[in-house]
């Protein structure tokens, strides 16, 4: 089994990342203080209106995705040029991020009309395949000021258990202003990249 790379937008370095990782910083020393105002609650989107995608009549059960425990929450995530994790303040996702991607995906897989049948585990459908899949990334790079998202995807015989195919998909989109909405809608743009490259390459 290989894992191939599919990357997709990319950001430079330069003064302007060098501003971002200060206005981060002081948003994330402000976070710490306490005693502010409740987060900013923001979702991610289901990409829709990129075409009809041919498929098949699989029916495909999508797998909650795993993280490391950091990435398994509902914080906006920073990553420095150290490479610690720290949380944004004043913002936060409407759900976990597994639950919101798993969600999202699915959504997806709707939109695109890509396969017969899609649904989350426990929903009274024997799937003919599984997806599985891990959030390796999911954060706002300071040094670079990009967001990032990087997921692996593994499709699995639901009988077998043998992996059909896996593939690892990427994307980095420069993020605008460094607050939560900014933040945010850089995310939400790097995720709906990398859910289209998996339901065109789930066949």
């Amino acid at each position: 089994m290989t894992i191939e790379a599919s990357q997709t937008v990319t950001t430079g370095r330069g003064p302007r990342g060098l501003r971002a990782v200060a206005m981060l910083s002081m948003a994330l020393a402000l976070a710490g203080c306490g005693g502010g105002p409740t987060p900013t609650t923001f979702d991610l989107s289901a990409p829709s209106g990129f075409g009809r995608v041919g498929g098949s009549h699989a029916t495909l059960v999508v797998a909650r995705p795993t993280a490391v425990q950091t990435l398994d929450s509902d914080r906006v995530i920073v990553k420095d040029s150290s490479g610690a994790l720290s949380f944004l303040g004043g913002a936060q996702w409407a759900d976990q991020v597994p639950a919101l991607v798993q969600t999202r995906l699915i959504q997806t897989f709707e939109n695109a009309s890509r396969i017969g049948s899609v649904s989350a585990p426990g929903q009274g459908i024997t799937p003919s395949l599984q997806l599985v899949t891990d959030i390796r990334s999911f954060n706002i790079d300071a040094a670079s000021g990009a967001a990032v998202v990087e997921i692996t995807a593994k499709i699995v015989g639901d009988t077998s258990g043998r992996i059909q195919r896996a593939r690892l998909f990427s994307a980095r989109v420069p993020v605008g202003a460094m607050d939560g909405p900014g933040a945010a809608r850089a995310l939400d743009r790097a995720l709906s990249q990398v859910l289209i490259d998996i339901v065109r390459w789930a066949r």
